[in-house]
């Protein structure tokens, strides 16, 4: 990662074993960055606090206009006593001279008015990195013996072997045709990435520690992947090297020995968390959501959810998209026990605060992360299975966000409610619906 920003961790953290997995991202109203978590037995939430990052964004708010050139802006940018230049299009420009800027690599640069000194606007159109030149680009930043291998719509530069990166493109293009067919047959076009999607790959928790550690700080040693909002992309290491969640440590040599080993059990939570976080690169990259737009947390969240499980006996996709998960139906309901009864607006209207607001109690500590977590992956099977037609035009609506912009709470209520009507109706809909899957699905419950 560029040396843009500084990033100082605070986290909630429940026992060893849980695993964590981090979604950056940054919305508008809000001053920390949030690492999302993801379940073995048990979910938390890894808040990060990004201060610093909040206050390069905070001139937006109110102040800003949408670049629709395609030129190409040379800035140069002074931070941390350091200078630098940055080539890139205009993505937001404040009326104050701030703007975010995107480089050709896909990296969001958020840049306030002080920090630049000096911008040339080119006659050269603006153009992203090809696959080829992207790679090298990437594999100069990384440490020496990373290397490159290039799918359809992803690169992976990884260090471990090259089954194992084989195995992840296998993997992630998977996902790709599953989520664009699985949109396509409900009237959502998916739109092809601009650029390849990037995911690295390291091949042990050393490596990891060294690539991710600047990032994610000491969060570092309780997650096992993220994605980066910023940056725009994937990190994870080779899961075949984690003794605790697969039955044996092996040196992965082919891509069958991979499938057999991350195919048991105790394997399963680690894969469902790469493919969530994969999940979210690819709606923020192909028409479904915006980067930096203020989309609620249970949208992204629960959509990520409804398609995190892989079956990897499968070759051609997931065989069980859109199943009920069993695990946050059982959550759910056990948080239906003490529930509250503005638990459905707290959740659409205040999705600053699940982005990361330590001060909101229902995300502090294990048992708040699990009830969030549960009630976002509900409320989007509910909404997909029960009410598809009005959720497939919300989800519409919602990809037209623009970023930079934050809007109130009650805005957020006032949309949601244009889409499925009266809150307090839906919320006993819901919980009735929800209730009956519970009911059928009890004796499946560990």
């Amino acid at each position: 990662m560029l040396h843009l920003l500084a990033i100082s961790p605070e986290k909630q953290s429940g026992g060893r074993e849980i695993q964590v997995l981090a979604m950056m991202g940054i919305m508008a109203s809000n001053p920390h960055l949030n690492h999302q978590s993801r379940t073995a037995r048990t979910t938390v939430i890894c808040l990060l606090r990004w201060a610093k990052f909040w206050r390069m964004l905070a001139w937006l708010i109110g102040a800003w206009t949408f670049s629709t050139a395609c030129a190409m802006e040379t800035v140069e940018v002074e931070q941390s006593g350091g200078k630098f230049k940055i080539r890139g299009e205009i993505v937001v420009e404040a009326v104050d001279g701030g703007m975010i800027l995107r480089d050709r690599q896909g990296k969001l640069w958020p840049l306030k008015p002080e920090e630049i000194k000096n911008r040339v606007t080119d006659e050269v159109p603006f153009s992203l990195m090809e696959a080829a030149e992207l790679g090298k680009e990437i594999l100069k930043q990384l440490p020496a013996g990373f290397s490159v291998h290039k799918t359809k719509h992803y690169l992976i530069c990884y260090n471990t072997s090259k089954a194992y990166a084989q195995w992840c493109g296998g993997l992630f293009e998977r996902l790709f045709r599953a989520y664009r067919n699985y949109w396509a047959r409900r009237d959502i076009a998916i739109s092809a990435p601009e650029m390849p999607l990037v995911a690295i790959v390291c091949k042990d928790k050393q490596t990891w520690r060294r690539i991710a550690g600047p990032e994610v700080g000491t969060a570092v040693d309780t997650i096992d992947g993220y994605y980066n909002l910023i940056t725009n992309r994937i990190a994870t290491y080779d899961l075949t090297a984690n003794p605790k969640s697969v039955a044996r440590s092996t040196t992965s040599r082919n891509i069958s020995e991979i499938n057999r080993l991350l195919s048991q059990p105790q394997a399963g939570q680690l894969v469902a968390t790469v493919i969530h976080e994969a999940t979210h690169q690819i709606a923020f990259n192909c028409g479904i959501q915006q980067r930096l737009s203020d989309v609620p947390i249970w949208l992204h969240e629960g959509m990520a959810m409804f398609f995190e499980t892989p079956d990897l006996r499968s070759k051609k996709g997931w065989r069980g998209m859109g199943d009920i998960n069993l695990n946050r139906l059982q959550q759910f309901q056990n948080y239906l026990q003490r529930r509250p009864d503005d638990s459905l607006y707290t959740l659409i209207a205040n999705g600053n605060r699940v982005q990361g607001r330590s001060e909101d109690p229902r995300f502090q500590g294990n048992r708040g992360a699990l009830d969030a977590y549960s009630e976002a992956w509900a409320l989007t099977y509910f909404l997909i299975t029960y009410e598809q037609d009005a959720f497939v035009n919300y989800l519409k609506f919602m990809s037209e966000k623009k970023p930079g912009r934050a809007e109130s709470e009650p805005q957020k209520i006032e949309d949601f409610e244009s889409f499925f009507g009266d809150l307090k109706s839906l919320d006993q809909a819901f919980v009735e619906r929800m209730q009956r899957e519970i009911k059928r699905n009890a004796r499946r419950f560990r």
